[in-house]
């Protein structure tokens, strides 16, 4: 599928990681590879990833800007700060959606940073149901992985501006609670939709990948 010029991608990259012990951003993906050295990251792979999709990808760093801004850079990202990440995972949504508006876009791919990335293939299917809901007056597409949603999530223009206008204390699943008969629930054959990675047992369970992440 060829890119969609009218979408940003976001990841949301400012956690502090505390039940991980390191930033799950660096964690090398995939888990098992055999030279540290040239591994991927959780973060460099949703980065290239997402480019096989879009043209403009934003990591929404915290704190560990320092540690992330070399990866975000040598794979061609845009880097957006939180200044205050400590107000939580919503405040780092409201920042990177601000500059997805500010980069003359209406329509945003989101994903956290602490899970492997998705299969292409996956993202081609809430490309072609986000385009097929929106002529039904559906704002949103998100992933359902036997009965678990999770992410990227496919968001237009009347979506972001209700995450925008919520609260601060607010979070996501609240803000898409409130409007779920704008959303298009997508089923996906795809387990990396639904999984998080908060716990070094958690990483060391993940399988390899199946497929290479292009």
């Amino acid at each position: 599928m060829g890119r969609t010029p009218s979408f940003c991608a976001v990841i949301l990259a400012a956690g502090e990681s505390t039940r991980m012990g390191r930033d799950k951003a660096l964690l090398p993906w995939p888990r098992q590879s055999g030279n540290a050295a040239f591994a991927d990251t959780f973060l460099s792979a949703a980065i290239r990833l997402f480019f096989s999709h879009v043209d403009v990808v934003l990591v929404v760093a915290g704190k560990n800007v320092n540690a992330l801004s070399p990866i975000i850079y040598a794979n061609g990202a845009s880097l957006v700060i939180n200044p205050d990440p400590g107000r939580g995972q919503f405040s780092s949504l409201q920042v990177g959606l601000h500059e997805v508006l500010n980069r003359g876009r209406d329509a945003a791919m989101i994903t956290l940073v602490d899970r492997p990335p998705v299969r292409s293939e996956t993202i081609e299917t809430l490309e072609l149901a986000f385009e097929l809901a929106a002529t039904h007056r559906k704002w949103a597409a998100v992933p359902e992985y036997q009965g678990k949603h999770g992410h990227p999530i496919l968001i237009g223009r009347e979506m972001l501006e209700a995450f925008l206008r919520a609260p601060e204390t607010s979070n996501a699943r609240e803000v898409e609670h409130a409007h779920q008969n704008y959303i298009e629930y997508v089923l996906v054959d795809d387990p990396s939709v639904a999984m998080n990675v908060d716990t070094p047992e958690q990483y060391s369970s993940l399988p390899s990948p199946l497929l290479p992440v292009t």
